[in-house]
């Protein structure tokens, strides 16, 4: 694990309340989808067995230009392929049960989204997070753990001030992208690999 890694997500307080003290007592998904699904206030909320989890919300105004890369990339491979899918941000997921997450950036297949509209929960198999200096450490690389027990097949932690991409294909092995190192997801999206630099051209 690197220094840059190690600073870049430094520690926080986790697994908060809206008043900002510790939860002690598991809060039901009926409960959560009334008071933190629609909320508003430039926090993401999302809900592991039973606990809200807090964090600034990441994709706002100031990192709008890194999806607009990332869809312009896909978007020359569409023309190619037609079958492919679309980046979405922050869709709500299950990965089991009694974890509900909100990516930053989730990729979904045409079939993926039909299949939704039908009511099934379906797991995307590459998922972008941008790291925000405030991100806990331990929050993230829990993060990391679950999407790929859930069936995630790549992962992108994407560090604005780094200008660094962290790329995972499974939990133990990091690929650090930087300049024109070349960042893929090709597993998942044939094509899809992209210099560091153009994530944040």
């Amino acid at each position: 694990m690197s220094t840059t890694y190690a600073t870049a997500v430094s520690q926080t307080k986790s697994g908060l309340t809206e008043q900002g003290k510790r939860a002690t007592k598991p809060l039901s998904w009926a409960a959560f989808s009334v008071r933190y699904l629609s909320r508003e206030d430039g926090y993401k909320y999302e809900w592991i067995d039973g606990r809200v989890e807090k964090s600034p919300r990441t994709m706002n105004t100031a990192q709008i230009y890194i999806r607009e890369n990332l869809d312009h990339f896909l978007d020359t491979l569409r023309t190619k392929n037609a079958q492919l899918g679309r980046f979405h941000s922050e869709t709500d997921i299950f990965l089991t049960p009694g974890r509900h997450r909100r990516p930053d950036i989730a990729y979904f297949t045409p079939e993926q989204v039909r299949r939704g509209k039908s009511g099934e929960q379906v797991i995307p198999e590459f998922v972008i997070e941008v790291i925000s200096p405030t991100d806990n450490i331990n929050r993230v690389n829990k993060k990391v753990r679950q999407y790929f027990e859930a069936g995630v097949k790549v992962i992108w932690h994407i560090f604005p001030e780094q200008l660094e991409v962290y790329v995972y294909e499974n939990p133990t092995r990091i690929n650090i992208c930087r300049d024109e190192h070349l960042c893929s997801a090709e597993s998942v999206i044939p094509g899809f690999i992209m210099p560091a630099s153009a994530v944040f051209a």
